[in-house]
Protein backbone atom coordinates (compact mmCIF):
# COMPACT_ATOMS: atom_id res chain seq x y z
CA UNK A 1 0.00 0.00 0.00
CA UNK A 2 1.26 3.60 -0.28
CA UNK A 3 1.15 6.26 1.77
CA UNK A 4 -0.26 9.94 0.44
CA UNK A 5 2.53 11.97 0.77
CA UNK A 6 1.33 15.85 1.80
CA UNK A 7 2.07 18.49 -0.37
CA UNK A 8 3.82 20.42 2.63
CA UNK A 9 7.21 18.41 2.77
CA UNK A 10 8.72 19.19 6.59
CA UNK A 11 12.44 19.40 6.60
CA UNK A 12 14.34 16.62 8.59
CA UNK A 13 16.86 19.02 9.49
CA UNK A 14 17.65 19.31 13.56
CA UNK A 15 16.76 22.80 14.89
CA UNK A 16 19.49 24.50 16.99
CA UNK A 17 18.82 27.60 19.38
CA UNK A 18 21.38 29.54 20.44
CA UNK A 19 21.91 33.95 21.35
CA UNK A 20 22.59 36.35 18.71
CA UNK A 21 25.73 37.88 19.18
CA UNK A 22 26.76 39.82 16.38
CA UNK A 23 23.83 41.65 13.88
CA UNK A 24 25.84 44.10 12.22
CA UNK A 25 25.76 42.50 8.96
CA UNK A 26 22.76 43.29 6.29
CA UNK A 27 20.62 39.94 6.16
CA UNK A 28 22.89 37.60 8.67
CA UNK A 29 23.06 36.93 12.24
CA UNK A 30 26.22 35.30 14.06
CA UNK A 31 24.26 32.72 16.63
CA UNK A 32 26.13 31.32 19.52
CA UNK A 33 25.11 27.93 20.91
CA UNK A 34 26.31 26.11 23.72
CA UNK A 35 26.63 22.27 24.01
CA UNK A 36 27.69 20.66 26.99
CA UNK A 37 29.98 17.67 25.67
CA UNK A 38 32.53 15.06 28.18
CA UNK A 39 35.94 14.54 27.87
CA UNK A 40 36.24 11.05 26.37
CA UNK A 41 38.45 9.68 29.50
CA UNK A 42 38.42 11.99 32.59
CA UNK A 43 34.19 12.57 31.99
CA UNK A 44 34.28 15.80 33.18
CA UNK A 45 31.44 18.10 32.02
CA UNK A 46 32.13 21.02 29.91
CA UNK A 47 30.64 24.04 28.18
CA UNK A 48 31.21 23.94 24.02
CA UNK A 49 30.35 27.41 21.81
CA UNK A 50 30.20 26.91 18.31
CA UNK A 51 29.29 30.06 16.36
CA UNK A 52 26.82 29.75 13.36
CA UNK A 53 25.99 32.19 10.46
CA UNK A 54 22.57 32.53 10.04
CA UNK A 55 20.47 34.33 7.10
CA UNK A 56 18.09 35.73 7.67
CA UNK A 57 15.15 38.08 5.06
CA UNK A 58 13.72 40.69 7.97
CA UNK A 59 13.08 41.10 11.11
CA UNK A 60 14.80 43.01 13.61
CA UNK A 61 17.06 41.22 16.02
CA UNK A 62 19.27 42.20 19.30
CA UNK A 63 22.30 40.94 20.73
CA UNK A 64 21.33 38.69 23.14
CA UNK A 65 17.80 37.58 22.24
CA UNK A 66 17.58 33.77 21.57
CA UNK A 67 16.68 31.97 18.33
CA UNK A 68 16.01 29.00 16.50
CA UNK A 69 17.54 27.74 13.62
CA UNK A 70 17.68 24.99 10.99
CA UNK A 71 20.13 24.06 8.52
CA UNK A 72 18.91 24.72 4.06
CA UNK A 73 21.12 24.94 1.37
CA UNK A 74 24.01 27.08 1.14
CA UNK A 75 23.50 30.73 0.48
CA UNK A 76 27.02 31.72 0.73
CA UNK A 77 30.40 30.88 1.72
CA UNK A 78 29.50 30.44 5.65
CA UNK A 79 25.96 30.33 5.63
CA UNK A 80 23.79 27.23 5.63
CA UNK A 81 20.89 28.07 8.53
CA UNK A 82 17.85 29.91 8.25
CA UNK A 83 15.73 31.09 10.83
CA UNK A 84 12.78 28.80 12.28
CA UNK A 85 11.72 31.00 14.88
CA UNK A 86 12.80 33.89 17.75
Amino acid sequence: MKSENSTTTASKAPIFSGVVVSNRMQKTLVVAVETLKAHPKYHKRYLSTKRYKVHVNEGEYVIGQKVSFRECRPISKDKHYVIVAE
